[in-house]
Order: structure tokens, then sequence, then C-alpha cells
């Protein structure tokens, strides 16, 4: 791009005053906005010196703006160089180091970066961008397949090949930096999109039922195990966000038990993460960071902020839950009283007797230990998640978005998708009641239940059908619809 002592030499050279400044009117970076986003749209010089026009997308007007002012001063000094990346490494690095720096949050971050360095520049890394194309990336996937997986949480042992599920985050990851590569005018398509990605099995989670979670609370010895059961069962809870429950998250006085308003607020979560994540990132999320036995460990346990703004919510509790963590918080004030200063006081609800975060770890231990003693199905922690949801689906009539509330669901066609099953049981009864009612001509002509006396009367609008309207509203299915919708309208 022509700096301003290129516009003065326009000048020099005979040019009129009208045309020097038409040409620094065309040279300069404009806005572009459409729909929800802001382009910055400015003209570049490509190694030939010839002109093309390129774009950089962003979020607000705000940081268009900012970018605009920033190209521009740039321009007119004579220092503005768009980045090349001849690598896959370089584009990548450059990928981390403007997106996930701003996009990612703590969590995201370590994990990216994980697979980018375990699975990505290790094998591809070198690859010269004009080399990558969609042939290029569907053999990348299938040679992944092969390929030892490397030490992680989830694969503590470092054993087996790597996953489909892996692979497929893999290729969420060079999706989203090709996009980028391609607003970047570095790359002119995005090889990923119509990549073919191995398949993901789709495995069954086994869950214990309700009978099968009553055995163990009334088995269960652990006062902190039992108390994590019943919250996540009954506030429907990711294991993060039941660490991170603090004592000012709740109401459980007597007023609120009584009127069965006794709840708890999501609002932040215990999760481990990298110290990389936490430095690279200014400490975005970060509400505070535990102190580490341990001062050569490359991650540490912190309390942050949740992921995605659906993830806080309230959830009402049961009178029983609300009793269950008075009587631990009564247990955990004589424990500070005789500990005093040695007590380090986080107002954490899991917390261990000198007040530190419980780890996951810890109550996954527990819990295997349980299930080993009962002899119940072998599920992980995460399963009673779906234990609470199924159950208040099927206490609730299949009431979604009641549901989704407690859960923390950021669409309700995510509880309607996993939990489509317990749906389909509402209606299969249906095709047993017509089974019986119509082809066993058992009920040819179904009414409506005569009313109870001081019950409410339905009045029947002109020009309606009475007896449709009747089998209408006989039918099971419509009827939990109908509840739904009226608990709707109350809210």
């Amino acid at each position: 791009m022509r700096s301003a002592h290129g516009y003065r030499r326009l000048a020099k050279a005979g040019h009129s005053p009208a045309q020097v400044i038409k040409h620094v009117i065309d040279n300069m970076a404009f806005i572009r906005h459409r729909g929800k986003t802001y382009s910055v749209v400015y003209k570049i010089l490509d190694e030939n010196g010839e002109e093309h026009t390129t774009s950089e997308t962003f979020a607000t007007q705000k940081e268009a703006d900012k970018r605009k002012k920033e190209i521009e001063y740039k321009q007119s000094i004579g220092k503005f160089e768009v980045q090349k990346c001849a690598t896959l490494k370089e584009l990548i690095e450059e990928y981390v180091q403007i997106y996930g720096h701003d996009k990612w949050g703590v969590s995201t971050y370590s994990g990216n970066v994980a697979l980018i360095n375990n699975y990505i520049l290790p094998t591809i890394g070198d690859t010269k961008l004009a080399g990558i194309n969609t042939h290029f990336m569907e053999k990348y996937y299938k040679d992944l397949l092969k390929m030892p997986a490397v030490k992680s949480t989830k694969n503590p042992d470092g054993t087996g090949t790597i996953t489909e599920s892996t692979v497929n985050e893999i290729h969420k990851v060079l999706r989203s930096c090709f996009r980028q590569a391609v607003k970047w005018d570095m790359m002119e398509k995005n090889p990923a999109v119509d990549a073919t990605v191995p398949k993901v099995k789709k495995q069954e989670r086994e869950i214990w039922t309700a009978e099968m979670l009553m055995q163990v609370l009334e088995a269960c010895d652990n006062k902190m195990l039992k108390i994590a059961f019943h919250l996540a069962f009954t506030a429907t809870l990711r294991i993060g966000e039941l660490l991170g429950l603090t004592w000012d998250d709740m109401d459980i006085s007597e007023e609120a038990i009584e009127d069965n308003k006794a709840y708890v607020i999501i609002n932040k979560q215990v999760e481990r993460v990298s110290k990389d994540a936490i430095e690279a990132l200014n400490s975005k999320e970060i509400i505070m960071i535990f102190p580490s036995q341990k001062k050569n460990n490359r991650t540490v346990r912190v309390l942050k902020t949740p992921k995605t703004d659906s993830s806080v919510r309230k959830v009402f509790i049961p009178k029983s839950v609300a009793q269950c963590l008075i009587d631990l918080k009564a247990d955990q004030d004589e424990i500070k009283e005789v500990l005093g200063n040695e007590y380090q006081d986080y107002n954490l609800v899991m917390a261990t007797t000198f007040g530190l975060p419980i780890g996951d770890s810890y109550l996954r231990t527990k819990m295997q230990e349980i299930i080993d003693e009962l002899g119940l199905p072998d599920v992980v922690f995460h399963s009673l998640r779906h234990t609470s949801v199924t159950y208040k689906l099927e206490l609730s009539g299949g009431d979604i978005k009641a549901v989704q509330g407690d859960s923390g669901h950021a669409q309700a066609d995510v509880v309607t998708e996993v939990y489509g099953h317990i749906l389909d049981e509402d209606r299969r009864k249906n095709a047993e009641l017509m089974e019986n009612a119509f082809y066993n001509k058992e009920n040819l002509n179904p009414q409506m239940k005569e009313q109870d006396e001081g019950s409410s009367t339905i009045t029947v609008p002109d020009g309606v059908d009475a007896e449709l309207l009747m089998k209408v509203l006989g039918n099971p299915e419509m009827a939990a619809l109908l509840t739904s919708l009226a608990k709707t309208m109350k809210v």
C-alpha cells in the first residue's frame, strides 16, 4: 500500500491536487455493515505489485472503527503490511494469537492448544498452505485414526489410538482456523468445509433410574458424596457447577423452605486449567485461583465464570435437599470454629476439612466404590445429570421448557434431541390407548369425564364442534401440551 510519501510523489509528478485527493480517498479503508457484522475493507498490494481489495470482519462497530484507524495510520506512515503465512504452523500461530486470545475462554484455550500441540503441529504443521485442499484434509483425518492417542485427563494411561471424537474436535479447530485465513485473504477457500469427517459412533449412555439413585442415597454414609448426589440430581448440575457452589448462591432460610421456594443459583464453576491459558488470556473468566500443593504443576484449580450465559440459572430445590444443606452448613461452621485460622474459607459448599475445593476425582472415586459395593450399573458422575433431566421430564409430563431452565441447555431442541426417547414413550402410550379404545372396541366414542362438583367448566365457543373438542382434550399427549403451555403463560 502506498504511503503518504507516495502521495507527495504523485503531486511532484505533475498530478493535479484533485487527482491526488481522489487517489487518497480511493485507497482509504471503510467499514461495511452487513447484518450483525462490521467489515473493514481496504486495499493491499500483492507480491507482483497488483492492487487487491480485502476485508476483516468484526462483531461490533467499536472493534471495526479501532481496526480502521490502525490500518489508516500505518498506511499513512508506509508501515502497513498484511501478514502472509507460508505454512500451516505459521497460520495457526497467527490464529491463536489473534482469534483465540479474543474469542476463547481458558478452558477452550487449554483444550484447543492441546489439540494443536499434540495432533496438528507435529503431523502437518510444516505443510505449505498452498498444498492444503479438501483431499489433503480427508487423508489427514483418516491417518489420525491410526495414530496413538496422547496421554490426557480423558486418557490418563495414554493407551489406544486417536478416537473419532478427537478427530472431530481437531476438525472444528482447523475449520475455524481456515475460516479466519479466508477472511484474512491468506486462502481462497476453506479446505475443511467439505471434507468428510469420521463419524462418531453414538454410544447409548447408561443411566441410573430413580429407584437406583434412591438405593444409593439410602446406602451412602459419606455425607459430602450424599450431598453431591442430591444436588446433581435435583438441581441438574454439571460436576464443575456443583463444585463451584458457594453459600451465598442460595436461599435455604426457614421461610423459603416453608413456602417451597428454596433455591440455588448457578453462576460459577470449578475447573482445572493450564497455567499457560490463564497467562495467555490475562486471567479472563477467572474469579479465583486456588492454592496448589505442587508448585511444578502445569495446571491449577480455578473458580471461573460459566462458559455460556444460558448456564447461569436459578434452580428451586426440594425441602429435603435444603435441609441437608442446612445440616452441612452447621457441620462446616463447627469445623471452622475448631480449626480457626487454619481453615481456608472460600465459602464453598463442597469443601474439604480445611476449606479447599473438593476435587472431581474424589467424587468419581467414591462414586465408583459405592457402584462396586451395590453392584449397580457402571455410570459416570455426569450421568446423574441425565437421570435428573429424565426424571423431571417424566414428572412434568414432558415440560421441555421448564426442564431446559433447570439444566442450563442453551436451546430447548437440545433437550428434545437428547431426551426424545422419553417423549416417544408418551406417544407410544397413546398408540396403546388407541389400540384398546378403537381396535378392541372398548371405547369407540370416548367422552370427557364428568366434572367434579366445584370444578371449572368449559364453555364451547359458537361454531366449534363440541364432540371433537372433547376428543382433543381427552388425548393424554394434548393434555400434557396444554399443561406445558399453561405453565408458560403463567411465567
